[in-house]
């Protein structure tokens, strides 16, 4: 059989380029096996997911969007050995074939469409995007099942005017992997040292730094994961203004606004009809 000739793209996705913001941290996180808690209700990721965007036309209207595939066919489960003092060294090992895979989602970007200067200007984060298991979510969350490994990936779409332009689906978006953000979605935090970067880098986490990051091996309390896994669904403190010259929101009002869970965004029709375009040009690149 022959392989199938790339698609050769259109000018105004050819040269954009993408720059993931905040690469050390993620890195950081990729050393020790990031996981990102998801929850029937739905949990934002943290770190966020936020890029610079270079490249583009400045007057063409573009749409982001984001989807996430599964790193491999495999499910997980975390292996304890034991260890000095309170700590156990921990490793994933693969349990089994990976479930049936979830409905394939995309998410768009809440400021889709817009013009590729209003990109371009601005660091644009993906804060709105949330992560459920629940296989029956209506709120357009992205569906993931728990201890299995995934793949973010980003995708920009140019809005082409031709009436025709289903025809050129394939030519009018690029596509963009980092490696370093993949992660294993996990309904409990497993590594207890993931936990803690989390809570040393996370904004939101100011009330739970109750002690030195130096101290955390010895004042650690297994039985308070539950708790500091609250913080996995926060913004970045870059995307907002309430933390922008250091004016901190304190710990007991940032934890009720992550408790409150926002609706699914409606989308206009025409977004609507764009999206479901989209998913059928993703689409062989998804689960099932």
């Amino acid at each position: 059989a022959t392989a199938k000739a790339p698609v050769k793209k259109n000018p105004k996705v050819a040269n954009v380029s993408v720059q993931l913001e905040m690469k050390a941290l993620w890195d950081e996180f990729n050393q020790l096996g990031t996981e990102m808690i998801v929850t029937k209700a739905g949990r934002r990721m943290f770190p966020t997911f936020q890029v610079k965007i270079f490249g583009m036309d400045p007057m063409a209207d573009y749409m982001l969007l984001m989807d996430f595939v599964p790193v491999d066919d495999k499910r997980y489960r975390q292996v304890t050995i034991p260890g000095l003092y309170a700590f156990h060294s921990s490793s994933w090992l693969v349990a089994g074939k990976a479930d049936p895979a979830t409905p394939g989602r995309v998410h768009y970007h809440p400021d889709s469409p817009a013009k590729g200067a209003q990109w371009m200007k601005q660091i644009v984060s993906f804060d709105k995007l949330k992560l459920t298991n629940n296989l029956l979510d209506d709120n357009g969350h992205i569906i993931l099942n728990s201890m299995h490994r995934y793949q973010p990936r980003f995708h920009v779409v140019y809005v082409d005017p031709r009436k025709d332009s289903e025809k050129y689906a394939e030519e009018n978006f690029k596509t963009f992997v980092f490696e370093e953000t993949r992660f294993t979605a996990v309904t409990a935090y497993q590594n207890h040292r993931i936990t803690q970067l989390k809570i040393a880098s996370n904004p939101f986490a100011k009330g739970f730094r109750d002690c030195d990051p130096e101290d955390w091996p010895r004042n650690h309390r297994p039985g308070a994961l539950p708790l500091m896994s609250a913080f996995a669904r926060s913004r970045n403190p870059v995307s907002s203004p309430a933390h922008q010259n250091g004016t901190e929101k304190d710990a007991a009002e940032s934890r009720r606004e992550f408790e409150r869970e926002a609706g699914g965004t409606a989308l206009h029709q025409a977004e609507a009809a764009h999206q479901q375009l989209m998913s059928r040009v993703l689409s062989p690149a998804l689960p099932g």
